[in-house]
Protein backbone atom coordinates (compact mmCIF):
# COMPACT_ATOMS: atom_id res chain seq x y z
CA UNK A 1 0.00 0.00 0.00
CA UNK A 2 2.94 2.33 0.52
CA UNK A 3 6.63 2.61 0.80
CA UNK A 4 9.03 3.28 3.74
CA UNK A 5 12.38 3.79 1.93
CA UNK A 6 15.44 3.49 3.93
CA UNK A 7 18.13 3.21 1.88
CA UNK A 8 20.31 6.12 -0.11
CA UNK A 9 20.10 3.38 -3.57
CA UNK A 10 16.18 3.80 -3.23
CA UNK A 11 16.68 7.53 -3.34
CA UNK A 12 14.70 8.73 -0.43
CA UNK A 13 16.01 9.04 3.61
CA UNK A 14 13.86 8.53 6.54
CA UNK A 15 16.72 10.16 8.90
CA UNK A 16 14.39 12.71 10.10
CA UNK A 17 11.23 9.90 10.81
CA UNK A 18 12.47 8.55 13.56
CA UNK A 19 8.95 7.93 15.98
CA UNK A 20 5.82 8.95 16.39
CA UNK A 21 7.09 11.01 19.06
CA UNK A 22 9.40 12.75 16.70
CA UNK A 23 6.13 14.31 15.25
CA UNK A 24 5.01 15.84 18.47
CA UNK A 25 8.33 17.75 19.42
CA UNK A 26 11.71 18.22 16.87
CA UNK A 27 14.47 20.92 16.75
CA UNK A 28 16.60 21.66 13.80
CA UNK A 29 19.02 23.95 12.61
CA UNK A 30 16.66 26.61 12.51
CA UNK A 31 14.06 26.58 14.71
CA UNK A 32 12.75 24.10 17.52
CA UNK A 33 9.35 23.18 16.43
CA UNK A 34 6.47 22.27 18.47
CA UNK A 35 4.01 20.54 16.42
CA UNK A 36 1.18 19.23 18.93
CA UNK A 37 -2.61 19.44 17.31
CA UNK A 38 -4.05 23.14 18.57
CA UNK A 39 -7.32 23.85 16.99
CA UNK A 40 -6.80 25.49 13.78
CA UNK A 41 -9.85 27.79 12.80
CA UNK A 42 -10.45 26.28 9.23
CA UNK A 43 -13.46 25.56 7.23
CA UNK A 44 -12.05 22.40 5.69
CA UNK A 45 -15.26 22.35 3.66
CA UNK A 46 -14.53 25.17 1.49
CA UNK A 47 -10.95 25.42 1.35
CA UNK A 48 -10.13 26.92 -2.57
CA UNK A 49 -6.35 27.32 -3.87
CA UNK A 50 -5.79 30.56 -1.93
CA UNK A 51 -2.68 30.98 0.13
CA UNK A 52 -2.83 29.79 3.80
CA UNK A 53 0.62 29.57 5.31
CA UNK A 54 1.47 26.56 7.38
CA UNK A 55 3.42 27.37 10.28
CA UNK A 56 7.13 26.52 9.12
CA UNK A 57 9.26 27.04 5.60
CA UNK A 58 12.64 25.71 4.69
CA UNK A 59 15.76 26.90 3.74
CA UNK A 60 18.97 25.80 2.12
CA UNK A 61 21.86 27.88 0.71
CA UNK A 62 24.94 27.61 -1.44
CA UNK A 63 27.14 29.30 -3.38
CA UNK A 64 28.19 29.51 -7.49
CA UNK A 65 30.11 26.36 -7.30
CA UNK A 66 29.10 24.45 -4.55
CA UNK A 67 26.51 22.17 -3.66
CA UNK A 68 23.76 22.23 -1.14
CA UNK A 69 24.69 21.08 2.29
CA UNK A 70 22.30 21.06 5.48
CA UNK A 71 19.06 22.87 5.55
CA UNK A 72 16.89 24.12 8.18
CA UNK A 73 13.34 24.60 9.53
CA UNK A 74 12.27 28.57 10.19
CA UNK A 75 8.88 30.19 11.07
CA UNK A 76 6.88 30.82 8.10
CA UNK A 77 8.11 34.90 6.99
CA UNK A 78 9.54 37.02 4.77
CA UNK A 79 12.77 36.42 3.03
CA UNK A 80 15.77 39.10 2.74
CA UNK A 81 16.65 39.12 -1.09
CA UNK A 82 19.13 42.25 -2.67
CA UNK A 83 17.54 44.08 -4.98
CA UNK A 84 20.08 42.80 -7.40
CA UNK A 85 19.48 39.51 -6.78
CA UNK A 86 19.69 37.11 -9.70
CA UNK A 87 15.73 35.89 -9.49
CA UNK A 88 14.69 39.43 -9.53
CA UNK A 89 16.17 41.07 -12.66
CA UNK A 90 17.04 38.01 -15.20
CA UNK A 91 14.56 35.58 -13.48
CA UNK A 92 16.50 32.88 -12.43
CA UNK A 93 14.61 30.33 -10.84
CA UNK A 94 12.15 26.87 -10.50
CA UNK A 95 9.17 25.74 -8.65
CA UNK A 96 7.80 22.72 -8.09
CA UNK A 97 4.67 21.52 -6.47
CA UNK A 98 4.27 18.47 -4.46
CA UNK A 99 1.10 17.41 -1.86
CA UNK A 100 1.03 15.82 1.39
CA UNK A 101 -2.31 13.49 1.74
CA UNK A 102 -4.18 12.11 5.21
CA UNK A 103 -5.34 8.80 4.23
CA UNK A 104 -8.54 6.97 5.67
CA UNK A 105 -6.81 5.92 8.51
CA UNK A 106 -5.06 9.03 9.37
CA UNK A 107 -1.48 7.83 7.97
CA UNK A 108 0.48 11.03 6.13
CA UNK A 109 1.79 10.32 3.26
CA UNK A 110 3.31 12.22 0.15
CA UNK A 111 2.89 11.35 -3.69
CA UNK A 112 6.27 10.56 -6.04
CA UNK A 113 8.49 13.51 -4.18
CA UNK A 114 11.38 12.07 -6.20
CA UNK A 115 9.70 12.69 -9.08
CA UNK A 116 9.54 16.53 -8.10
CA UNK A 117 13.40 16.43 -7.43
CA UNK A 118 14.48 15.00 -10.62
CA UNK A 119 12.54 17.55 -12.15
CA UNK A 120 13.86 20.40 -10.36
CA UNK A 121 17.23 18.63 -11.06
CA UNK A 122 16.72 18.98 -15.04
CA UNK A 123 15.10 22.01 -14.72
CA UNK A 124 18.15 23.62 -12.66
CA UNK A 125 20.83 22.34 -15.51
CA UNK A 126 18.75 23.98 -18.18
CA UNK A 127 18.72 27.19 -15.92
CA UNK A 128 22.35 26.77 -14.67
CA UNK A 129 21.82 26.51 -11.16
CA UNK A 130 22.23 23.94 -8.97
CA UNK A 131 20.31 21.53 -7.05
CA UNK A 132 19.55 19.57 -4.21
CA UNK A 133 20.05 15.89 -4.29
CA UNK A 134 17.26 13.69 -4.88
CA UNK A 135 17.81 12.77 -0.93
CA UNK A 136 17.63 16.27 0.26
CA UNK A 137 14.74 17.43 -1.69
CA UNK A 138 12.61 14.29 -0.48
CA UNK A 139 13.95 14.61 3.30
CA UNK A 140 13.26 18.55 3.22
CA UNK A 141 9.65 18.19 1.63
CA UNK A 142 9.22 15.39 4.39
CA UNK A 143 10.39 17.52 6.63
CA UNK A 144 8.22 20.71 6.00
CA UNK A 145 5.06 18.07 5.94
CA UNK A 146 5.62 16.99 9.37
CA UNK A 147 6.45 20.13 10.80
CA UNK A 148 3.13 21.11 9.54
CA UNK A 149 1.21 18.15 9.57
CA UNK A 150 -1.65 19.74 11.80
CA UNK A 151 -2.24 21.68 8.84
CA UNK A 152 -2.99 18.85 6.26
CA UNK A 153 -6.61 18.49 6.08
CA UNK A 154 -9.06 15.94 6.97
CA UNK A 155 -9.16 12.81 4.76
CA UNK A 156 -11.58 14.40 1.59
CA UNK A 157 -11.19 17.43 2.54
CA UNK A 158 -8.19 18.49 0.65
CA UNK A 159 -4.20 18.21 0.82
CA UNK A 160 -1.39 20.28 1.84
CA UNK A 161 0.21 21.88 -1.32
CA UNK A 162 4.04 21.68 -0.52
CA UNK A 163 5.78 24.52 -3.01
CA UNK A 164 10.02 24.03 -3.25
CA UNK A 165 11.44 27.14 -4.81
CA UNK A 166 15.28 26.67 -6.22
CA UNK A 167 16.32 30.87 -7.01
CA UNK A 168 19.79 32.61 -7.76
CA UNK A 169 19.59 34.71 -4.85
CA UNK A 170 22.82 36.08 -5.01
CA UNK A 171 23.32 39.80 -6.36
CA UNK A 172 24.20 40.42 -10.07
CA UNK A 173 24.53 43.18 -12.37
CA UNK A 174 25.15 41.59 -15.39
CA UNK A 175 23.29 38.89 -17.29
CA UNK A 176 25.14 35.49 -15.92
CA UNK A 177 24.45 32.90 -13.15
CA UNK A 178 23.96 33.97 -9.64
CA UNK A 179 26.54 34.21 -7.33
CA UNK A 180 24.40 32.34 -4.15
CA UNK A 181 21.45 30.19 -4.53
CA UNK A 182 18.41 29.50 -2.08
CA UNK A 183 16.17 26.25 -1.73
CA UNK A 184 13.40 26.71 0.20
CA UNK A 185 9.71 25.23 0.86
CA UNK A 186 6.68 26.78 2.40
CA UNK A 187 3.70 24.77 2.74
CA UNK A 188 -0.53 25.96 2.23
CA UNK A 189 -3.47 23.35 2.83
CA UNK A 190 -5.47 23.43 0.07
CA UNK A 191 -8.77 22.26 -1.98
CA UNK A 192 -10.00 22.24 -5.46
CA UNK A 193 -8.01 24.31 -7.83
CA UNK A 194 -10.65 25.41 -10.23
CA UNK A 195 -13.13 27.90 -8.44
CA UNK A 196 -16.14 25.51 -10.22
CA UNK A 197 -14.57 22.91 -7.74
CA UNK A 198 -15.33 19.52 -9.28
CA UNK A 199 -17.78 20.90 -12.14
CA UNK A 200 -16.45 20.77 -15.52
CA UNK A 201 -14.25 23.40 -16.95
CA UNK A 202 -15.02 25.60 -19.97
CA UNK A 203 -11.45 26.32 -22.12
CA UNK A 204 -10.79 28.76 -24.34
CA UNK A 205 -8.09 27.92 -27.06
CA UNK A 206 -5.70 30.86 -27.50
CA UNK A 207 -4.22 31.45 -30.73
CA UNK A 208 -3.09 35.48 -30.12
CA UNK A 209 -0.64 34.54 -27.09
CA UNK A 210 2.17 31.46 -26.60
CA UNK A 211 2.87 30.16 -23.52
CA UNK A 212 6.41 28.84 -24.89
CA UNK A 213 8.08 27.88 -28.08
CA UNK A 214 10.97 25.16 -29.29
CA UNK A 215 13.90 25.89 -28.30
CA UNK A 216 12.88 27.94 -25.01
CA UNK A 217 12.38 26.47 -21.25
CA UNK A 218 8.64 25.47 -21.48
CA UNK A 219 9.50 21.69 -20.52
CA UNK A 220 10.85 22.85 -17.68
CA UNK A 221 9.51 24.42 -14.65
CA UNK A 222 10.60 27.82 -14.46
CA UNK A 223 9.26 30.85 -12.86
CA UNK A 224 9.34 32.80 -16.07
CA UNK A 225 7.13 30.14 -17.92
CA UNK A 226 4.04 31.17 -16.24
CA UNK A 227 3.70 35.43 -15.72
CA UNK A 228 2.98 35.61 -19.75
CA UNK A 229 -0.17 33.23 -19.28
CA UNK A 230 -1.75 35.86 -17.16
CA UNK A 231 -2.62 38.34 -20.06
CA UNK A 232 -4.32 35.10 -21.57
CA UNK A 233 -5.88 33.63 -18.89
CA UNK A 234 -7.34 36.79 -17.06
CA UNK A 235 -9.13 37.83 -20.90
CA UNK A 236 -10.39 34.40 -21.02
CA UNK A 237 -11.55 34.16 -17.48
CA UNK A 238 -13.03 38.00 -18.15
CA UNK A 239 -15.83 36.76 -20.77
CA UNK A 240 -16.58 33.39 -18.28
CA UNK A 241 -14.22 30.78 -19.20
CA UNK A 242 -12.31 28.43 -16.72
CA UNK A 243 -8.81 28.51 -18.37
CA UNK A 244 -6.65 28.42 -21.52
CA UNK A 245 -5.66 26.25 -23.90
CA UNK A 246 -2.57 26.94 -25.68
CA UNK A 247 -1.40 26.19 -29.16
CA UNK A 248 2.06 25.36 -30.93
CA UNK A 249 3.69 28.27 -31.55
CA UNK A 250 4.75 27.68 -35.13
CA UNK A 251 1.45 26.44 -36.61
CA UNK A 252 -1.19 26.98 -34.48
CA UNK A 253 -2.76 23.78 -35.02
CA UNK A 254 -1.60 21.57 -32.07
CA UNK A 255 -2.81 21.29 -28.74
CA UNK A 256 -0.08 21.46 -26.34
CA UNK A 257 -1.26 22.39 -22.80
CA UNK A 258 -3.65 24.44 -20.38
CA UNK A 259 -2.26 27.11 -18.29
CA UNK A 260 -1.34 25.05 -15.61
CA UNK A 261 -2.06 21.37 -16.81
CA UNK A 262 -1.81 19.05 -19.20
CA UNK A 263 -3.99 17.85 -21.41
CA UNK A 264 -6.23 14.99 -22.62
CA UNK A 265 -8.55 13.60 -24.52
CA UNK A 266 -10.88 10.97 -24.80
CA UNK A 267 -12.53 8.93 -28.50
CA UNK A 268 -13.88 5.75 -28.57
CA UNK A 269 -12.13 4.96 -25.46
CA UNK A 270 -8.96 5.43 -26.36
CA UNK A 271 -6.70 7.99 -24.28
CA UNK A 272 -4.96 10.64 -26.32
CA UNK A 273 -2.13 13.21 -24.84
CA UNK A 274 0.34 15.32 -26.29
CA UNK A 275 3.41 13.78 -26.71
CA UNK A 276 6.16 15.99 -24.53
CA UNK A 277 8.59 17.87 -27.38
CA UNK A 278 10.11 20.37 -25.74
CA UNK A 279 7.49 23.21 -25.13
CA UNK A 280 5.35 21.77 -22.13
CA UNK A 281 5.56 20.31 -18.87
CA UNK A 282 5.35 16.56 -18.64
CA UNK A 283 3.51 16.62 -15.44
CA UNK A 284 3.54 14.07 -13.04
CA UNK A 285 -0.06 13.53 -12.39
CA UNK A 286 0.23 13.02 -16.11
CA UNK A 287 2.83 10.41 -16.14
CA UNK A 288 1.02 9.16 -13.05
CA UNK A 289 -2.63 9.22 -14.91
CA UNK A 290 -0.88 7.34 -18.31
CA UNK A 291 0.19 4.67 -16.25
CA UNK A 292 -3.02 3.99 -14.39
CA UNK A 293 -4.95 3.95 -17.36
CA UNK A 294 -2.64 1.18 -19.70
CA UNK A 295 -3.04 -0.65 -16.08
CA UNK A 296 -6.82 -0.25 -16.37
CA UNK A 297 -6.95 -1.64 -20.01
CA UNK A 298 -7.25 1.66 -21.75
CA UNK A 299 -4.98 2.24 -25.06
CA UNK A 300 -2.89 5.54 -24.21
CA UNK A 301 -0.88 7.38 -27.30
CA UNK A 302 0.89 10.05 -26.51
CA UNK A 303 1.00 11.88 -29.94
CA UNK A 304 0.21 15.08 -31.78
CA UNK A 305 -3.08 16.23 -30.99
CA UNK A 306 -4.48 18.42 -33.45
CA UNK A 307 -6.79 21.66 -32.72
CA UNK A 308 -9.52 19.99 -35.44
CA UNK A 309 -9.78 17.04 -33.30
CA UNK A 310 -11.81 18.93 -30.55
CA UNK A 311 -14.76 18.35 -33.28
CA UNK A 312 -14.91 14.74 -32.61
CA UNK A 313 -14.01 14.22 -28.85
CA UNK A 314 -16.00 12.38 -26.17
CA UNK A 315 -14.18 13.58 -23.38
CA UNK A 316 -11.61 15.95 -22.71
CA UNK A 317 -9.93 16.51 -19.32
CA UNK A 318 -6.62 17.89 -17.63
CA UNK A 319 -3.82 16.71 -15.15
CA UNK A 320 -1.88 18.37 -12.46
CA UNK A 321 -0.59 18.97 -8.91
CA UNK A 322 -3.05 21.59 -8.20
CA UNK A 323 -5.68 20.36 -10.77
CA UNK A 324 -5.49 16.56 -10.14
CA UNK A 325 -8.18 15.31 -12.86
CA UNK A 326 -10.37 17.91 -13.77
CA UNK A 327 -13.22 17.13 -16.60
CA UNK A 328 -13.89 19.46 -19.09
CA UNK A 329 -17.26 20.09 -20.60
CA UNK A 330 -16.69 22.79 -23.45
CA UNK A 331 -14.17 24.12 -25.23
CA UNK A 332 -14.30 27.35 -27.51
CA UNK A 333 -12.25 28.01 -30.36
CA UNK A 334 -13.15 30.92 -32.55
CA UNK A 335 -16.21 31.71 -31.88
CA UNK A 336 -16.92 27.27 -32.15
CA UNK A 337 -17.98 25.47 -29.05
CA UNK A 338 -17.84 22.12 -28.81
CA UNK A 339 -19.27 20.27 -26.09
CA UNK A 340 -18.55 16.74 -24.24
CA UNK A 341 -19.52 14.22 -22.28
CA UNK A 342 -19.62 15.10 -18.55
CA UNK A 343 -22.18 12.39 -17.02
CA UNK A 344 -22.55 8.89 -16.75
CA UNK A 345 -19.12 6.37 -16.88
CA UNK A 346 -16.75 8.98 -17.50
CA UNK A 347 -13.43 7.86 -18.04
CA UNK A 348 -11.66 11.05 -16.22
CA UNK A 349 -14.15 9.89 -13.08
CA UNK A 350 -12.78 6.14 -12.96
CA UNK A 351 -8.68 7.28 -13.53
CA UNK A 352 -9.36 10.32 -11.18
CA UNK A 353 -10.89 7.57 -8.55
CA UNK A 354 -7.86 5.16 -8.84
CA UNK A 355 -5.93 8.17 -8.46
CA UNK A 356 -6.78 9.65 -5.43
CA UNK A 357 -7.85 5.91 -3.86
CA UNK A 358 -4.22 5.35 -4.25
CA UNK A 359 -3.24 8.46 -2.28
CA UNK A 360 -5.80 7.94 0.47
CA UNK A 361 -3.96 4.70 1.03
CA UNK A 362 -7.38 2.79 -0.11
CA UNK A 363 -6.56 1.47 -3.58
CA UNK A 364 -3.44 -1.15 -3.90
CA UNK A 365 -0.31 0.98 -4.58
CA UNK A 366 1.04 -1.32 -7.02
CA UNK A 367 3.63 1.14 -8.04
CA UNK A 368 4.95 2.00 -4.52
CA UNK A 369 3.90 6.13 -5.47
CA UNK A 370 3.08 6.55 -1.61
CA UNK A 371 6.05 7.53 0.51
CA UNK A 372 4.51 7.55 4.08
CA UNK A 373 5.63 9.95 6.82
CA UNK A 374 4.50 9.74 10.14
Amino acid sequence: MFQRITTLRQIFSSKFIQSQGARSSYHTSGAAVSSKDENLSVDWDNLGFNLMPADYMYMMKCTEGESFTQGHLDRYGSIELSPAACVLNYGQGLFEGTKAFRGENGRLFLFRPEQNAVRMQIGADRMCMPAPSTEQFVDAVKEIALANHRWIPPTRKGSLYIRPLLIGSGPILGVAPAPEYTFLIYASPVGNYFKEGMAPLSLYVEDEYHRASPGGAGCVKAITNYSPVLKAQARAKSIGFSDVLYLDSSSKTIIEEASSSNFFIVKDNVISTPAPNGTFLEGITRKSIIEIARDLGYQVDERSVRVDELDHADEVFCTGTAAGVAAVGSITFRGKRFDYKVDGRLVSQRLYSTLVGIQRGVVQDKWKWLVRID
